[in-house]
């Protein structure tokens, strides 16, 4: 992702084909009493997902990190599917193979709510002034969603809400070795795909997690979320006042241009981005540096966020008419 104010989005569009299979089917487990997210599983995972190393799209190490993702959401009863697509290597022009995640829990809802975040880590980290070329590991920048999600797959099947819901790992947010380069390479093959072949179901709305590890977590309201999907942040900020989260700041700051845009321009499924761009102390001295480590992050920032979304997904908000799709 990228700051506004520092970037501009590439507008050309990937080489890619497309391709879907499932993994595994539903299955049912009785429901019961929604828990609370554990911060100490949360922040395991993260460790989990770390020790990998490296998660740079068509990578080994993104390999396995597939592997424990499938295997994990399988295991608690998701039905979990591959959306898988091609597109050239920004240095070689080789093919790179992306695989877009898709963890659903109940598959039959037509409405259903839209869960995001990205699972590749950056080539490089570029922003590390002593190392630029080094091993990045991103744990608050790729990892935290995955840690999110695998925490908050114990609780999604003695949850009753309204809606459907689907978490959705994207692949190549950030396969980006010279500014030059594209971001949000599966985000837009997603709403692409969304947009132009159109599924049975229809997403109301999307909620993007970025970044949301930091031991100092400060969740302000992001300006692009605001502009395009105003009464969803302010539903997500009000349970979270509700819940008395102080960590969910109830003004805005940031503009940022992250995987919740495509999803927004293309697919038109109003989502909103919870994002802490400051991170660590001071003005953001860890993303894309050496730094971004398990040791900088907190299981507890994590567990937060699935409080709120826990809670949120109970109370859903009713979108207003005609929302969630247009025509092409």
């Amino acid at each position: 992702m990228w700051q506004k104010t520092t970037s501009q989005k590439q507008t050309s569009e990937p080489e890619k084909t497309s391709k879907v299979k499932t993994i595994s089917q539903k299955t049912e487990v009785p429901r019961g009493i929604i828990g609370e997210p554990d911060a100490r599983r949360a922040f395991r995972y993260l460790v989990k997902v770390c020790a990998i190393g490296p998660r740079i799209s068509g990578t080994t190490g993104m390999a396995q990190q597939q592997k424990l993702i499938v295997g994990h959401f399988t295991k608690l009863g998701a039905q979990v599917r591959m959306q898988s697509f091609d597109v050239a290597h920004p240095q070689t022009g080789t093919p790179v193979r992306m695989n877009n995640i898709v963890v659903s829990w109940n598959k039959q809802a037509k409405e259903r709510v839209l869960l995001a975040c990205h699972y590749d880590t950056r080539p490089f980290p570029d922003r590390d002034r002593v190392n630029p070329r080094g091993r990045f590991i991103g744990a608050n920048d790729g990892g935290s969603g995955v840690a999110l999600f695998m925490e908050l797959g114990h609780h999604m099947q003695k949850l009753q809400p309204q809606y459907g819901v689907d978490f959705v790992f994207f692949d190549g947010e950030e396969l980006v070795y010279e500014p030059r380069d594209k971001y949000f390479l599966g985000s837009e093959h997603f709403a692409r795909d969304y947009r132009d072949n159109p599924p049975e179901h229809i997403y109301v709305w999307g909620v993007l997690v970025d970044m949301i590890a930091d031991r100092r977590l400060a969740l302000y309201k992001e300006k692009n979320s605001i502009k395009y999907a105003p009464e969803l942040v302010d539903s997500i900020w009000a349970t979270a006042r509700e819940l008395k989260m102080r960590e969910f700041i109830q003004r805005p700051k940031y503009e940022i241009r992250d995987d919740h845009l495509p999803l927004n321009d293309i697919a038109h499924i109003p989502t909103c981005d919870i994002i802490d761009f400051d991170y660590g102390p001071r003005s953001n001295p860890y993303w894309h540096t050496t730094k971004d480590i398990p040791a900088n992050c907190s299981g507890t920032s994590i567990a937060k966020v699935g409080r709120v979304l826990l809670k949120w997904l109970t109370q859903v908000p009713q979108p207003k008419v005609g929302r969630g799709r247009v025509s092409n």
